[in-house]
This record gives structure tokens, sequence and C-alpha cells, in this order.
């Protein structure tokens, strides 16, 4: 019962946060949270707040999944790439909202977690891979569409060539105003180059380069 009157006022909030697409609500309403958060964690499963989960890396706060995955307006028709697996969550929100996923994690460790729940939840469309994510994954280019779950320093030019023409890519940047707070941003990959939005300030761990020390 905590648990269903925790996820009501989750979706609540989430609608009050300025999440429209049902789709991406439906998505969220079925998932459950608290099997993608430590067990000492799990009372705080359906809060809208971000939570660790080792590796010195988080699951995002709900509402930030939300805005991004709406920002993303992904169809059962595209493939998607997503740079940060972490727990699975926000792979999770994504699977059935896409046609195909490829996830890239630099734990080792948080990846076979990730894996686990998907085979448990029977999300079969998802496509895994161990490494640097700034990289992204070239030989599955171009992406419909690219998801990053942590704080880039610019728009990464690598993910850029990965779009495909008329693609969107969601991405948190930190651009050094604020050594916490991130601009999210929705990048479009044009004929001539990229066109942006802003979506708001949030807050992410960086994108780290490199593969798991």
């Amino acid at each position: 019962m905590f648990e269903e009157d925790g996820k009501a006022l989750l979706i609540l909030e989430l609608r009050r946060g300025g999440v429209t697409d049902r789709r991406v609500i439906d998505a969220m309403e079925r998932l459950p949270r608290e099997m993608f958060v430590p067990e000492g964690l799990r009372e705080q499963a359906y809060e809208n707040i971000a939570l660790p989960i080792g590796h010195h890396q988080t699951v995002s706060q709900p509402l930030t999944v939300a805005l991004m995955t709406q920002a993303l307006d992904v169809n059962d028709r595209m493939k998607v790439l997503e740079i940060g697996t972490g727990s699975g969550y926000q792979s999770a929100v994504l699977s059935p909202l896409c046609r195909r996923l490829y996830t890239i994690e630099r734990y080792r460790e948080l990846m076979r977690g990730a894996e686990q729940r998907f085979e448990e939840l029977r999300l079969t469309n998802i496509t895994t891979r161990i490494g640097d994510g700034s990289m992204g994954w070239k030989e599955q280019a171009p992406f419909e569409r690219i998801i990053v779950t942590a704080a880039a320093h610019d728009i990464p030019p690598l993910l850029v060539d990965q779009l495909a023409i008329g693609g969107v890519m969601v991405v948190p940047v930190n651009d050094g105003r604020d050594e916490h707070d991130q601009r999210l941003l929705r990048v479009v990959r044009t004929e001539d180059g990229v066109e942006t939005e802003e979506l708001g300030i949030t807050r992410f761990v960086p994108l780290v380069e490199g593969d798991e020390p």
C-alpha cells in the first residue's frame, strides 16, 4: 500500500511539474522504481529525489527522467542511444517507447545490476555495452535519438556525429557558470549543424571520459 500511495503521489507531482506526455506517465507508472535503488533506500523510491547507487553515481530524480524522456519525443520506430545506464531506470522507462535501445555504462558492476533488472522485467529490446560513453556507439549509428544522463562540458561532437539528420539529443551541459548545476539542452541535428533549446537547470554527476579504472 505504501508503494501504491507513493507512486500515485509521484505521478501527481510529475503532472504538476510539466509532464504532459501520456506515454511517459504510463511507462513510469508501470515501472517499479524500488527495483532500481539500493535496498536500504527503497522506502524513498517514490520520492521525487535522486538517490545514490554506488560508484559516486545516482538514479535520477523521477521528474528529471520524465522531462528528459518527454523532450526526447521518441516513438516505437526509433533507435535510441543512452549514455550512462546506471541502475537502468531511465533505460527501463525508454524501452517500451522505442524500437531498440542501446545503452553504455562505464562501471561494470552497475551494468551487471541493470542487466539483471532488464531480464527480470523482460525488457528484450535493450542492448548493453561497457565503455566510454563520450565515444558513443559508432557501429550502430546513426541514432534517431540520444539521451545523455551525465553532465558534459559541452555538446559532445562525437555524439552529434552519430545523430541522424533531424535527430534529437537531450544532454545536460556544464558550461562553467556553476560547478554544480547544468543547463539541460535539447539538440536537433540539421543539414547545417545543430539547433539547441534550453529546457532549464538540472543537476547530474559529470560525464567521465575513458574506461573504468
